[in-house]
């Protein structure tokens, strides 16, 4: 018999052998200062595009004062215990209702994390006898989510509603054998590579097929759409999204997240996620600090037209200097080029140390091998010179790397 670290210890994953050399620079990278479009970084200041801050409001002064005044009244523990036994207050169902009805949904619950919300909501919705397809560029809280399911699924390859409709006639044949359902996933905006959920032609199939549909807006909400509701309202189909989830922990600067739809789906949620039934509460000083903040993304439109103001800018200019952005149509923004992993460590470096942009570097097993991934988040707090400052450095970098550059330094530095 094996110790069981034997294989933990030789093995240490696909990311995790380049511990040594990545850990405290390219992963696990130390941003100090307040958050901003400019933060501390290696003893210098760099532009920072790594922030899922889209609105800007992690240091707006109203957020900061509705934070620190919520902090002074109750402080970070109120309230204490689990929303079913002693963890519930009428502040907790007063931000569930105002989320609920930003999103046009009946009812909403709160979750303490949207990861850990996402994992056990699938596992609550669906048994053994029902069927999950799901896109398979979802992200891996979804996947883990599907892991759990003990019944059967099926994925669909990204964005591709002729392969969904395939797997769907898979998955109804199968429901129909078990006496079970379907539960459709997609996301309202992929985080990677910036694309929307196809939701629009996902909810024209429920004219053939018989099924429900979950969508995790990470990304769209309080980004998409007129009012910011996300990519459903954009798309003109969230009162066909049965259930809806999104985070605070992105255009909310904040964190904790929430999922909405019909009052009885929700109250079956509440009584049979085991994650939010066994788990402490959301603390007060952030549920009223989320009021504030859901307060301002519906009063203050301005907020979201200077995030794409700056979005539109960045695209724009990276397109017309020859860049590769996919088929992004959100604020994510993905620079794709071509080259391996050391070359990759070394191009970031130069362009945090000598170019002062810091930005999210993403390769293999994410993306396929042979590709980096350079992950642009635009944020309301960034400004036009930043774009510019920006779109030069990545001329200069993209020229290294053509010319073999990094590959030359990655090999001084193995």
């Amino acid at each position: 018999m094996k110790d069981l670290f034997e294989r933990i210890i030789k093995d240490k994953g696909p990311l995790g052998k380049w511990a040594e050399q990545a850990e405290g620079y390219y992963v696990f990278p130390k941003l100090e200062g307040a958050i901003s479009n400019r933060m501390g970084f290696n003893g210098k200041k760099v532009i920072t595009w790594s922030i899922n801050d889209y609105l800007g409001l992690a240091n707006h002064p109203e957020v900061i004062k509705a934070d620190a005044a919520a902090a002074a009244e109750h402080g970070m523990a109120y309230p204490m215990g689990a929303r079913m036994m002693s963890g519930h207050t009428a502040f907790h169902e007063q931000l569930e209702q105002e989320c609920a009805d930003f999103v046009s949904k009946e009812a909403a619950y709160l979750v303490n994390f949207g990861y850990q919300g996402m994992v056990s909501a699938i596992d609550a919705l669906v048994t053994k006898h029902d069927v999950i397809v799901y896109d398979m560029d979802t992200h891996a809280c979804i996947i883990d989510g599907v892991r759990l399911h003990a019944g059967k699924r099926f994925v669909y390859k990204h964005n591709d509603v002729e392969s969904l409709e395939k797997n769907l006639q898979r998955a109804t044949k199968m429901a129909t054998e078990n006496n079970g359902g379907i539960l459709v996933i997609s996301e309202g905006v992929f985080g990677m590579r910036g694309e929307q959920g196809k939701l629009k032609e996902i909810v024209a199939l429920k004219k053939k097929f018989n099924f429900r549909l979950l969508v995790d807006d990470a990304h769209g909400f309080g980004t998409l759409g007129k009012t910011g509701a996300g990519a459903g309202e954009e798309q003109g189909v969230q009162n066909d999204i049965d259930v809806y989830f999104a985070t605070f922990a992105k255009s909310m600067a904040g964190f904790g997240a929430f999922f909405a739809a019909d009052k009885d789906i929700i109250q079956y949620l509440k009584y049979n996620m085991r994650s939010q039934m066994f788990a402490k509460s959301l603390p007060m000083a952030m549920v009223k600090g989320a009021l504030k903040r859901l307060d301002m993304l519906r009063t203050m439109p301005e907020l979201k037209e200077k995030l794409w103001e700056n979005v539109n800018a960045l695209q724009s200019g990276l397109k017309e200097n020859g860049f590769n952005i996919g088929n992004t149509n959100t604020c994510v923004t993905p620079v794709f080029l071509e080259g391996d992993i050391p070359e990759a460590m070394a191009m970031v470096q130069d362009l945090r140390e000598n170019y002062g942009i810091f930005c999210s570097i993403v390769v293999y097993p994410v993306i396929p091998k042979g590709m980096i991934l350079l992950r642009l988040i635009p944020t309301a707090a960034h400004t036009l010179e930043d774009v510019s400052e920006t779109i030069i450095a990545f001329s200069a970098i993209r020229d290294k790397l053509k010319e073999g550059v990094y590959k030359r330094i990655a090999a001084t530095m193995m």
